[in-house]
């Protein structure tokens, strides 16, 4: 009961915020995973400018950070229930509803550049997969985000796949797990706040963790030298959406900016975050930390590895054409 009291008197307020908006037409509540003072939110602010710009005040964005409305896990819900108008999240929160909102999440191995995944949600099907998908739900598809692809942490030199044979280290249960055990390394399932420590003293090796500016900043690289940057094996996703009703509501032309500016705030966000990982990247050299490249051909081979391990996280239809279609996509650029 608390909680739907909570959700009325948020609901109230956005009516009220309603009735003081100048000339808008549509007044909109999209909540975030990030917290309020991060990237993505930041990023998000942006892009509720943008709209408001271009659609000359008819279309008004409040950006809400996690968990202000409702919990992060059921945005997909309240999107659908027009309780908030959108959400900006990872598709994995909701795989409990269809494994395919995990593969979307984070398909390992998949993509080892932004512009891969953008390129198949284009021109491979993704977009209308997915879409599909989220329509079942009530909610529509403006499109699919990220921050880059993760790099990798590292004390030793992994030049290519070879030398992950028997290197220690952490990676979460799930695809990513089966993964790398695939090529010879040895998982050690760890929450991400012992990474650091486990490196440190020598219980990991190596680690899946998060984009190079961000390990960079918490000091990982100045322990595990060798970090693997640009990424290859990691790069999750997040979805930016609408409530169904809401967008068959829209004229033509109001469809045309929201979707336009979705895309500019998912460009502009790689953008930004390359800037980020690009500095960090120059500071870590500057320290003497080698940072490692792989060639594409290795590259090629972790994914080849890794398409074995996705048939059996795709038990669901939408999941087995999701995999179908990124396996497709990328047999056409051989």
């Amino acid at each position: 009961m608390k909680r739907w009291q909570k959700i009325l008197t948020i609901m109230l307020m956005f009516t009220a915020f309603a009735g003081t908006a100048i000339a808008a037409e549509y007044n909109w509540a999209i909540q975030t995973s990030g917290a309020a003072g991060d990237d993505v939110t930041r990023f998000l602010n942006q892009y509720a400018k943008w709209v408001a710009e271009d659609t000359n005040g008819r279309i008004q964005i409040s950006i809400m950070p996690a968990d202000s409305v409702v919990k992060y896990t059921e945005t997909l819900d309240a999107v659908g229930a027009n309780i908030i108008q959108g959400d900006v999240t990872d598709p994995s929160y909701f795989a409990g509803k269809d494994p395919a909102f995990s593969l979307i999440g984070n398909m390992v191995g998949a993509w080892s550049d932004p512009s891969q995944l953008f390129d198949m949600m284009a021109n491979g099907g993704g977009f209308q997969i997915f879409d599909k998908l989220l329509n079942q739900y009530n909610v529509k598809l403006l499109a699919v985000a990220c921050t880059g692809v993760e790099a990798f942490v590292s004390k030793k030199p992994i030049r290519s796949v070879a030398d992950f044979k028997g290197i220690k280290l952490r990676a979460p249960q799930g695809m990513v797990n089966n993964v790398f055990t695939a090529i010879g390394a040895t998982p050690v399932n760890l929450p991400g706040s012992e990474v650091y420590t486990s490196l440190e003293k020598g219980v990991i090796d190596a680690s899946d963790y998060t984009v190079f500016a961000t390990n960079q900043a918490q000091g990982m690289n100045d322990i595990a030298r060798f970090p693997i940057y640009p990424g290859f094996h990691s790069m999750p996703t997040m979805q930016m959406t609408l409530n169904l009703d809401v967008w068959n509501s829209l004229p033509d032309d109001l469809r045309k900016i929201v979707q336009k500016d979705a895309i500019r705030f998912r460009d502009y966000m790689i953008e930004e975050h390359t800037k980020l990982d690009l500095k960090a990247v120059a500071e870590a050299k500057a320290k003497g930390i080698e940072v490692v490249s792989w060639p594409p051909s290795e590259v090629a081979k972790f994914r080849e590895i890794a398409k074995t391990q996705w048939p059996k996280w795709s038990n669901s239809p939408t999941a087995k054409v999701w995999a179908d279609a990124v396996a497709k996509y990328w047999d056409s650029k051989k």
